[in-house]
């Protein structure tokens, strides 16, 4: 814990240094949350996803698209998985206040949301939807962390995990 000799210390903390560590200490907690959700809609591409909060579980492929995927090469029951651009596709980016996670593919966008030809089939909504708690988590360590000047959180507050 940070001590300080005087008021005039703790003022010249709370004026300079405080707001510095807490901007960083967001940012770094912003950048973990977005690399997490990531990483998690990364994962779910290939592989029938169940429901999520409000976002539906994923409907089995048409006999016509595995059909389709087998003609082509390609194994024939990987939803949303075929040569691997669409997973790919989906970055993060993070500034000082805001995450961004994504894609700019137009079939992300289809997929997620359906089409009248095809069924919403959502990976982004669910991976932020499933890391909720854990964003929580690292986003409360981020900003206790920056309150206290830097000083590191207890690892039961799940800031330092692996996000894998």
């Amino acid at each position: 814990m940070k001590e300080f000799k005087s008021l005039a210390d703790f003022s010249a903390f709370t004026a300079l240094a405080l707001p510095v560590a807490l901007l960083g200490e967001m940012r770094h907690g912003l950048a973990r949350s977005a690399q997490l959700i990531e990483k998690t809609a990364k994962r779910e591409i290939g592989e029938y996803q169940p429901a999520a909060g409000a976002f539906p579980a994923w409907a089995e492929l048409a006999e016509s698209t595995k059909a389709d995927r087998v003609a082509k090469g390609f194994s024939e029951d990987e939803p949303l998985l075929r040569t691997g651009d669409l997973r790919s596709s989906i970055k993060h980016e993070v500034s000082e206040f805001e995450a961004v996670i994504g894609s700019e593919s137009d079939i992300a966008a289809y997929q997620e949301f359906g089409t009248d030809k095809i069924p919403p089939r959502p990976f982004m909504g669910p991976a932020l939807f499933n890391n909720s708690e854990r964003i929580a988590k690292i986003l409360g360590a981020a900003v206790a962390i920056g309150v206290s000047g830097g000083q590191r959180a207890a690892a039961s507050l799940g800031y330092d995990q692996d996000i894998s």
